[in-house]
């Protein structure tokens, strides 16, 4: 795949990025978009012109939004192990009883 260079811009500054193909360029600006849309969030609450400012405010909004979303993935995958445990442990009973329903029909006349 070639690489290429595309040009995005992030709250009003133009940066050149690499990318490897058409996927990556989507994605790179899906996030350029993202990132923008926080600094000019960032901007109207802060009522400040300091770009670097508004840059590192905007980079601890993001910062918060994926630790927040580790901690809610963290529990999802506690339940999910609860609730593995939780099959096993029926499908350990199911397999008992089916023994036990086997046991019976065969001492049946």
């Amino acid at each position: 795949m070639i690489d290429r260079i595309i040009e995005v811009e992030i709250y009003g500054q133009k940066y050149r990025i690499r990318v490897k193909g058409e996927e990556d360029e989507k994605y790179i600006n899906h996030l350029t978009s993202y990132v923008d849309q926080k600094m000019h969030e960032v901007a109207v609450k802060s009522k400040s012109a300091d770009m670097l400012k508004i840059a590192v405010l905007a980079a601890l909004n993001i910062a918060d939004e994926y630790f927040l979303c580790q901690k809610e993935l963290d529990q999802l995958n506690e339940v999910i192990g609860v609730m593995e445990k939780e099959i096993g442990s029926l499908e350990v009973n199911l397999e008992n009883q089916d023994k036990t329903y086997e046991n019976e029909f065969k001492k049946a006349p």
